[in-house]
């Protein structure tokens, strides 16, 4: 027997680095800018005005007037009710670093788990036990595990509500399991050593159907106490449902059909079987639910096959880290005897190996079903969720729309979450109708499967545009020599491939976008960068200037840091924009690298979940392995100001570098503290804003066990105040 788990990672811990281009980066760009001789005549006091040009920045008026515009999108579309003013200040004290077995929460408010990984949605299952012998197929009603990004969607009569909180539908993601603790009998696979080298390891059939089941998005109607405080699940409510890696969904847009496609399971290219590695989440402005599908590359297994394909294709699985002879990461679902299949093809589809005659007697083409935005209608169970092929194929995050505007195409941002990837943005073709607020996955055909799907490239200057994703312009052809385009489909199978062609700036992963609903402006987390300074082809420069010796280890850019950029004219559809850097993250003793002045109280590593609450406020989510010695993973509120608002400063590097507008106590606090061993993420708030929730992923000790119990489960937290007034009220008096 061998135990991988003593020897594989956990699959969040996996980041890809396929990116084989030369594209400029992110960082040269802006060193390239910042030692210009006309800008270091400057020092490091130069105006915002010297930084960026003349042009003034979306939101803000060419006189100088710095009053942030307000949201000019339709104000029915926004899961709000009563006032939308944002705190001038953050009141609430600031919760200490902690790296207890419990949760810290700021006070005056409570925490409490909800929704812990096994929790039945039905009656007639049995409630989770601590020897997680539940039966494999048990868990296609259960919560599944690490919980990620979510919704609240509320409910009126029966249908979506933006403004409704009694009763609503809390909906989330399943991003991956921990096969260790998840499989009863440890998770141990069978040796087979005449198999070829990619199935020499074979796992139980039993544990892989439990771990299909456990990913995927969980749909739980809540309804609010009777005292009025948070809420509590509706057992056995119509509603309830779980989608996972077994569930038939719908491939729609321009690639659906295409010979990409198709597969043994659907052998016309419109539909495939399974839903996978959901990260973060986001809101349609109709009213429907945006998964996201990150990390799929790690439950596929790939063979020697690349003579059964063109060069082209060849490439393709590769720009996404599938090269030959890739065994997945841990999962190994492809392993189990098929004699243990109940379904065709049960464990075979998870190996993308070219060994039939054509796509359509295997699952070669099984990779390229997944890695998309996917739509799910939460209000109609019988519904299946649709793959928006239009979006994009890569490695999704996130997926957040700009404010919508009545005749204006509704936009929508997203990062691909790996070292050395890029940012979108899609554009949708039909312009926005009020009407279509509740129009379930109609509405989503109308706007999200046609439009155009754009890539960034941030310019030396300060400024930067959107190069256009469509075949037949910028270089998508057949006359590329790498990979030929032959039509739209390849180009968004192959997003990746098509964003290096038209010379896309490669990012230090690129997690969730929010957009700011005062200023217009676009927020992204750049989670970290262990290379940073550390590998010649990351040298060190002034968008990640800080590569420091921490105990005798050089860490790179472990801490990470947001950007930001505002868009032309404060039209999210332009194709040019303005940025800079919002926030770096860092210890607050590491002095010479604290570039944004960070103290005790506000001080964090390596951000990843984003989120803009209806009134402006950002709440900044932490997945941290450089800090943790001091401070669990943690959740943090800001106001940030605006692109331009900060000054020029050095590092201890020699890097010049843009900063943002300081940290202080009134505009950063650290809000809520993880238990030790996990990450916080996930995050949505009740609109009437008196309960957030957040999740907590693979949480250490016995954080989330039944009582009595030591095994930790994966859960939500419910956060309220405790005398039932809005989160932050207190930053209103």
């Amino acid at each position: 027997m061998t135990l991988l788990n003593n020897k594989q990672q956990l699959a969040h811990e996996v980041v890809e680095n396929s990116n084989p281009t030369n594209n400029i980066d992110f960082q040269t760009i802006i060193s390239r800018r910042l030692n210009r001789r006309s800008i270091l005549k400057g020092g490091t006091g130069l105006t915002a005005a010297a930084f960026f040009g003349a042009l003034p920045l979306v939101g803000y008026s060419a006189d100088g007037d710095s009053s942030p515009i307000k949201n000019k999108g339709n104000a029915a579309a926004i899961p709000a009710q009563g006032n939308l003013k944002r705190p001038e200040t953050l009141k609430f004290t600031a919760v200490a670093h902690s790296t207890a077995e419990t949760m810290s929460v700021a006070a005056g408010y409570k925490a409490e788990i909800i929704l812990p990984l096994g929790t039945p949605l039905i009656s007639g299952i049995d409630d989770w036990k601590d020897n997680r012998e539940q039966s494999a197929e048990s868990f296609e009603w259960r919560m599944g595990d690490n919980h990620d990004g979510m919704w609240f969607f509320g409910k009126k009569g029966g249908a979506y509500d933006a403004k409704a909180s009694e009763n609503g539908l809390l909906v989330m993601n399943h991003e991956y399991v921990n096969s260790a603790e998840l499989s009863p009998f440890g998770y141990d696979v069978k040796e087979d050593n005449n198999a070829a080298p990619i199935f020499q390891s074979r796992r139980r059939a039993s544990d892989v159907r439990r771990e299909v089941n456990c990913h995927g998005v969980a749909v739980v109607e809540m309804k609010r106490r009777t005292d009025g405080m948070g809420y509590e699940m509706v057992r056995d409510s119509k509603y309830n449902r779980r989608i996972t890696s077994s569930t038939t969904a719908q491939l729609t847009g321009p690639v659906a059909g295409s010979d990409l496609l198709k597969t043994k399971f659907d052998p016309t290219g419109f539909q495939t079987r399974g839903i996978n590695n959901n990260c973060g989440a986001g809101l349609s402005p109709w009213g429907t639910y945006l998964t996201t599908e990150e990390n799929f590359l790690g439950v596929f297994a790939r063979g020697q096959d690349a003579s059964q394909l063109s060069a082209g294709h060849n490439y393709g699985r590769e720009r996404y880290g599938a090269t030959e002879n890739f065994p997945g990461w841990e999962y190994l679902w492809h392993t189990p005897d098929a004699k243990d299949a109940k379904i065709a093809d049960e464990f075979s589809r998870w190996d993308m190996t070219a060994v039939g005659a054509s796509a359509a007697d295997d699952y070669r083409n099984g990779f390229n079903t997944f890695g998309y935005i996917t739509e799910i209608d939460p209000f109609d169970k019988s519904s299946m969720p649709q793959k928006r092929t239009a979006l994009g194929r890569f490695a999704h995050e996130n997926c957040a729309y700009a404010p919508v505007e009545q005749g204006k195409p509704v936009v929508f941002y997203m990062g691909d979450d790996a070292r050395g990837e890029y940012i979108y943005k899609f554009v949708s073709k039909a312009t926005w109708s009020n009407a279509d607020i509740g129009g379930g996955l109609k509405a989503g055909d109308k706007y999200l499967n046609d439009g155009t799907l754009y890539v960034a490239i941030f310019n030396e200057n300060g400024r930067g545009k959107w190069k256009a994703l469509v075949h037949g312009q910028n270089g998508l052809d057949v006359s590329n020599t790498v990979l030929p385009f032959h039509g739209q489909d390849e180009v968004l199978v192959f997003a990746r491939a098509a964003a290096d062609v038209v010379g896309a700036t490669k990012m230090d992963r690129p997690e969730w976008v929010s957009v700011s609903p005062m200023t217009g402006e676009v927020y992204v987390t750049l989670t970290n960068n262990k290379y940073r300074g550390v590998r010649d082809d990351q040298p060190v420069s002034a968008a990640n200037p800080r590569s420091y010796d921490t105990g005798g280890k050089a860490l790179g850019n472990d801490n990470g840091h947001i950007i930001r950029w505002a868009e032309a004219g404060g039209d999210h559809a332009a194709t040019s924009f303005e940025w800079d850097i919002y926030l770096f993250a860092a210890p607050s003793d590491l002095s010479a690298e604290n570039l944004s002045q960070l103290n005790d109280n506000n001080d964090f590593s390596s951000p990843d979940g984003l989120y803009f609450d209806p009134r402006g406020v950002l709440w900044i989510q932490t997945d941290d392995g450089a800090y943790t010695d001091t401070s669990s993973c943690m959740l943090l509120a800001a106001l940030p100001g605006n692109v331009s608002d900060g000054t020029l400063t050095t590092t201890s590097a020699g890097q010049k570098t843009r900063v943002g507008m300081p940290a202080n106590n009134d505009n950063i606090k650290r809000f809520f503290v993880g238990p030790a061993g996990c990450e916080v993420t996930g995050i949505t708030m009740t609109p009437d804003f008196k309960t957030l929730f957040i999740n907590i992923q693979h949480p250490g000790n016995t954080w989330g066990a039944v009582a009595g119990g030591s095994t930790p489960r994966s859960a939500t937290v419910m956060i309220t105040r405790e005398d039932g007034d809005v989160i932050l009220a207190e930053s209103f008096v």
